[in-house]
């Protein structure tokens, strides 16, 4: 139970960071409600964006419910999915940036623009070795489950975990549009604001880490 509460606090504390990030798009919240209807338009573009973060959060996870059925495997799957995470970090710590198809998207396509940065930073990503371990840890017995039961109970599982750190995302960077909005100004994100990019990579690669090291065999 300590360890699920651990997992389940962890999709809460990603989803807190990826908020406080500003490429995950609350500034675009806050320039909708300066250039358009105010608060009205603030919090439909919050709503879009959390759209978009949702679908990319729920569409890398829902593959992974399918592939929970290989319970033989299962050990393989999380130092797999763990390698894949650490790719990823490395990979944006080595390559900065943003890629070049967003800058294609329409800043009134907020949703698809929310889905595509999520799912260009690896968002999504991050999320894989934990919602696995959530799995894991529900103490299953495989001999006595279906594959199309544990399926369901792991599709469902992979929904909860995008929403509930989707709602963790919005709220954070929807309480931060909102102080912006109402009294610090955009001229205050020019000067104070860190840019996250590498701190974001950073942590892929020590989320990959941890799970690599629970998952190895002989691992804790």
């Amino acid at each position: 139970m300590t360890t699920a509460a651990g997992l389940w606090l962890t999709v809460v504390a990603s989803g807190v960071f990826h908020g406080l990030n500003p490429a995950m798009g609350w500034p675009l919240a806050v320039a909708a409600g300066l250039m358009g209807r105010g608060w009205r338009d603030l919090l439909g573009a919050l709503g879009l964006l959390a759209l978009g973060h949702f679908l990319a959060m729920a569409g890398m996870l829902a593959p992974f419910s399918l592939l929970t059925a290989l319970l033989p495997w299962a050990r393989a799957l999380r130092i797999g999915a763990a390698l894949l995470v650490i790719a990823a970090g490395l990979w944006l710590l080595l390559r900065p940036g943003h890629p070049r198809f967003i800058a294609r998207i329409r800043p009134t396509q907020l949703a698809l623009w929310s889905f595509a940065v999520a799912t260009a930073h690896g968002a999504g990503l991050m999320l894989v070795p934990i919602y696995l371990g959530i799995c894991e840890g529900r103490g299953l017995d495989p001999g006595h489950r279906a594959a199309g039961a544990l399926i369901g109970g792991d599709l469902a599982t992979a929904i909860l975990v995008s929403v509930v750190h989707t709602a963790a995302m919005i709220l954070t960077g929807g309480l931060i549009a909102v102080v912006v909005e109402a009294w610090l100004g955009l001229r205050f994100l020019s000067r104070s604001w860190i840019k996250l990019d590498g701190v974001w990579a950073a942590c892929l690669v020590l989320v990959g880490a941890a799970a690599l090291a629970l998952a190895w065999p002989n691992g804790p």
